[in-house]
Order: structure tokens, then C-alpha cells, then sequence
């Protein structure tokens, strides 16, 4: 550690009252206005491909980004922090999870294990599958294709009943049934539906955009903890990330991912006010992703 760093909680701990009670401040208001941005952006790029304006091929790729990044949407609706109010946070969740194939119930379950365990090898499930460790497995990640299965595989897994996740309590467990049969039935009803009218708005509009957009995703995930220090400080064992405004936009502000992992209570737009006060703390860090990314991929060749 630095002199001045020190352990999450003890960091948390030592911010002062009033600054504490600003940070943990929610907002209906500012909720909705990243979502409405964020909806909005997806609305307007996804009618320009299904009007089919000039070049709108050019279209499909930054629509399946937006459309993707709705996973950090997800991801902090599961926290319950970019709403006051808990219906609003459970209907972006819903819809964002089902945007990007990904249960929202199982997720919140699946996450929360994730920030009791970060890093640790036996019990944090994100570390489960591995991190590429190789060039060919990096780029296997960076495809998605590994995790479109394995979205497919937990959807029918669940719908089977098979739910015996260890970070999953037995009472919540039929719900996580029930909610993988409505996210089946409704992939179907769309898939039957535009096959019935011979349309292929579905394909183009997010089924494409979603292929193309899942890597830009996965690198952008990849940063939050990959050769990261597997220990139990929050603020070493997860990466900042410094980005711009529009990455930030798109990933509801969790390039600051350390600070979110210290204090996860900390709504999104107020991560960069938490980074404020904890960024001589924050231990982990880098200068954009195309840094990092070249530096995993030096690692590789080093580690050949």
C-alpha cells in the first residue's frame, strides 16, 4: 500500500456525516434522465435502422453498443441505486435484462456474491469460468460467444428447475424458474411474430446489433478486475478506469468501478463525487481502455 492508502471500510468510515448522507442521496429525477438518454439514443438509432436512412448499415454497430451497455443499466438497477423508487429500479432491470439476455433476478443473486467475495478465487462466482490467459482465449472472450451460451445455458438451466446455485437461498428459487419461462416465452412469441409477418426488424434492429455490440462490452468489462490483487480491499482488488464523458454515459458511470465496490450503496451519479473523496485511496487504476488492453496483450506475449 501507499502511505495513504488504506482499507475500503475504514476509508468509507472516515467520510464525514454530511458528505456520507449527499453521497447515499437518490433521485427518481436523475435516475430517469440517464435512462431517458440512454432509451432515447437507442430509440433514435434503431428507427434510422429500421426506416433504413442512408448508410444505415453504418447504424447497426453503435446501436448494439448502447443496446449492450444496457447491462450496466441491470447492473446497477440490482443495486437498487438509480431509483428512489424500488418499482422504477425493478423495471429497468427487468428490461434490461431481457435486452440483454440476462435473468434480472438470477443476476441480482449471481452479483451480490460477486461484490461478499471480489477476487476471491473459491467463492466470487464471476472468477468461475477463468479470465483468458492466453491470446486465442482472449479473443474468445472479446467475441462473446462464450457468454451468449452461457446466458442460453442459465436461462434453460433455471427453466429446468436446476437452481442449486450456492449463492441462491432456497426461497427465492421458483422465482428464478418462473422468471426464466417468461424470458423464454417471450423470445419465442417475438421470434414467432416475426416470422408469421415475414418481417426481419427483429434481426436487424437487435439481434445483429447485439452480436456486434457484445464484444465492445466484453472489453470494457474485462478492465474491472482482470489481473487485478486478489485480496479482500475493495479499492485494490477492482480497477478505475479513466474514460470519457460518453463511455461514462453508456456504462452509467461504472469505469469508476472502484469506488463502486468500496461503497456499492452509492447511486451512479454520485460515484463521481465518492471518487473525489476516495481517488488517493483508489489503488488500482488506468489510463483509458486501449491501455489496458495493450497491456494484457503484452502479457500474453510475455507470458509465451
Amino acid at each position: 500500500m501507499t502511505a495513504t492508502a488504506q482499507d475500503h471500510r475504514h476509508a468509507v468510515a472516515a467520510i464525514d456525516a454530511e458528505t456520507r448522507a449527499r453521497l447515499l442521496e437518490r433521485s427518481d429525477l436523475r435516475g430517469l434522465i440517464q435512462l431517458g438518454l440512454h432509451w432515447g439514443l437507442i430509440a433514435a438509432l434503431a428507427i434510422g435502422v429500421a426506416v433504413g436512412v442512408p448508410l444505415w448499415p453504418a447504424l447497426l454497430l453503435p446501436l448494439g453498443i448502447v443496446i449492450m451497455f444496457q447491462f450496466t443499466a441491470l447492473h446497477e438497477a440490482s443495486h437498487d441505486t438509480p431509483f428512489r423508487s424500488e418499482w422504477l429500479n425493478r423495471l429497468v432491470a427487468r428490461v434490461s435484462g431481457f435486452l440483454v439476455m440476462v435473468p434480472p433476478e438470477w443476476f441480482r443473486y449471481f452479483h451480490f456474491a460477486h461484490h461478499r467475495h471480489t477476487q476471491d478465487p473459491e467463492h466470487d462466482p464471476e472468477l468461475a469460468g477463468g479470465k483468458p490467459d492466453t491470446f486465442g482465449k482472449y479473443l474468445l472472450y472479446l467475441s462473446g460467444l462464450t457468454v451468449w451460451k452461457g446466458n442460453i445455458a442459465v436461462l434453460f438451466r433455471n427453466a429446468m428447475g436446476r437452481v442449486d446455485y450456492a449463492y441462491v437461498p432456497e426461497r427465492p428459487r421458483p422465482r428464478l424458474v418462473l422468471e426464466a419461462w417468461l424470458m423464454l416465452l417471450a423470445y419465442a412469441a417475438l421470434l414467432i411474430l416475426s416470422s408469421w409477418f415475414r418481417s426481419s426488424l427483429l434481426f436487424w434492429v437487435w439481434m445483429v446489433p447485439a452480436l456486434t455490440g457484445q464484444p465492445f462490452l466484453r472489453a470494457y468489462l474485462l478492465a474491472e478486475h482482470t489481473r487485478c490483487p486478489f485480496v479482500a480491499n475493495m479499492l485494490e482488488n477492482s480497477r478505475t478506469t479513466f474514460t470519457t464523458a460518453l463511455v461514462r454515459f453508456v456504462a452509467w458511470n461504472m469505469p469508476y468501478h472502484a469506488e463502486h465496490h468500496s461503497w456499492p450503496q452509492v447511486p451512479f451519479w454520485k460515484l463521481p463525487a465518492l471518487h473525489a473523496v476516495l481517488q488517493d485511496q483508489v489503488m488500482t487504476t488506468e489510463r483509458g481502455y486501449a491501455r489496458f488492453h495493450t497491456k494484457i496483450i503484452r502479457q500474453f506475449g510475455d507470458s509465451s
